[in-house]
C-alpha cells in the first residue's frame, strides 16, 4: 500500500510540474549557441532575433559564439546539453551538409536534436574584389578554364553552404577552383575584398553591404529569380550556369528529449519576434525571408535538407574526416 501511494504520489507530481515548467519557460537565462563567429550572416540573424525574444520573456538569451570544423563543434556542444530547453544550437545548411560530408560526426543531427523552427533562408551571392578580371558569371568561368586550377574561392567552412555551393559550381561548369577554408564568413569576406582569395559564394545577409559599399563586386545570386534586395544582380542561371540554384538556410534546434511543452514555448516565443516589422524589414534588407514554421514542418525540412545535399556531395566527391 505504502508503495502505492509513493507511486501516485511521483505521478501527481510530474504531472503537474509539467504545465507549470513549460508556462513559466524561461525562468533563468538562455544560452545561444552560434556554430560560427560575430559578425557572419548566422550571427546577424540570432542578435536580431534573440534580442526581441529577450526583451518579451524578460529573460537574457546569452550568446555563445563557437566556432570551428565547419558548425560541428558547435552541434557537438548542444547535442551533449542537457535537454531542458536552456541551450539552444543555431543550426545551418551546414548540418545537413555535414551528415554525408564528414566520415566521422560526433552528432546527428537528426537523432541528436529536436527542430524548434526554421528561421530565415535566401540565396547565396557569387563574389569577387573589384579589381578581379572577370564581371559576370560567363567570363569567370572562362577565366577559370584558362587557368586550370588557378583561381581559389573562399567559404565559411568546411561544409557550409558556402563551399558546397562551389563546388557544384565548379561541377556544372566543368572547372576546378581550389577550397580556401575560414572559421566563418567574416573573416572569408576580408580576404576576398583585399584580393588574398578570388571568389566566395556567400549569404546576402553579410556580403551585400560590401557589394553597395563598392568593396566587392556580385556576379550572381544562386535563387532561380532576382532578388528585391540585390535587383540588378543577374541569377547565376541567367547568366551563365543554367540549372544552377542554391539557397541557405537557419534554424534553432535544441537537443534531442527537450519537453514537447518547452519547444512548443520557445517556437511560439521565435514566431512573435518574427512578425515584428523590425525583425522583418532587417532580413529582408539584406535578402533573407523571416521563415518560422512549426516544429513538426521544420523537421519534415530538415530531413528533405539531409537527403538533397547528400546527393550534392556525391555528385560533388566532396569528402572530409
Amino acid at each position: 500500500m505504502k508503495f502505492i501511494l509513493v507511486l501516485l504520489s511521483g505521478l501527481i507530481s510530474l504531472i503537474l510540474s509539467a504545465p507549470v515548467n513549460a508556462q513559466t519557460y524561461p525562468n533563468k537565462p538562455v544560452r545561444v549557441v552560434i556554430p560560427y563567429p560575430p559578425g557572419g550572416p548566422t550571427d546577424i540573424v540570432a542578435r536580431v532575433l534573440f534580442q526581441q525574444v529577450s526583451e518579451a520573456t524578460g529573460q537574457q538569451f546569452l550568446l555563445d559564439n563557437r566556432a570551428g570544423a565547419g558548425g560541428n563543434i558547435g552541434a557537438e556542444i548542444v547535442a551533449k546539453a542537457p535537454a531542458d530547453g536552456y541551450t539552444l544550437l543555431i543550426g545551418t545548411t551546414a548540418h545537413a551538409i555535414n551528415m554525408s560530408l564528414f566520415k566521422n560526426l560526433n552528432y546527428d543531427v537528426q537523432k541528436d536534436f529536436a527542430p524548434v523552427s526554421l528561421l530565415t533562408q535566401g540565396p547565396l551571392v557569387l563574389v569577387t574584389h573589384p579589381q578581379f578580371p572577370a564581371n559576370s558569371v560567363k567570363e569567370l568561368i572562362e577565366v577559370a578554364k584558362s587557368k586550370p586550377g588557378g583561381l581559389n574561392f573562399a567559404s565559411s567552412g568546411n561544409g557550409q553552404s558556402t563551399h558546397l555551393s562551389a563546388e557544384l559550381f565548379n561541377t556544372m561548369a566543368g572547372i576546378k577552383m581550389s577550397h580556401v577554408p575560414y572559421k566563418g564568413s567574416a573573416p572569408a569576406l576580408t580576404d576576398v575584398m583585399s584580393g588574398q582569395v578570388d571568389v566566395m559564394f556567400d549569404t546576402t545577409l553579410s556580403a551585400m553591404p560590401f557589394v553597395k559599399a563598392g568593396k566587392l563586386k556580385a556576379l550572381g545570386l544562386t535563387s532561380p529569380v532576382r532578388s528585391a534586395a540585390a535587383p540588378d544582380v543577374p541569377t547565376i542561371a541567367e547568366s551563365g550556369l543554367p540549372g544552377y540554384e542554391v539557397f541557405a538556410w537557419n534554424g534553432v534546434l535544441v537537443p534531442a528529449g527537450t519537453p514537447k511543452a518547452v519547444i512548443q514555448q520557445l517556437n511560439d516565443q521565435i514566431r512573435k519576434a518574427m512578425l515584428l516589422p523590425q525583425v522583418k524589414d532587417k532580413f529582408s534588407a539584406q535578402g533573407f525571408a523571416a521563415s518560422w514554421n512549426s516544429p513538426e514542418n521544420f523537421g519534415v525540412f530538415l530531413k528533405n535538407e539531409v537527403d538533397k545535399w547528400a546527393r550534392t556531395v556525391k555528385a560533388s566527391g566532396a569528402t572530409l574526416d
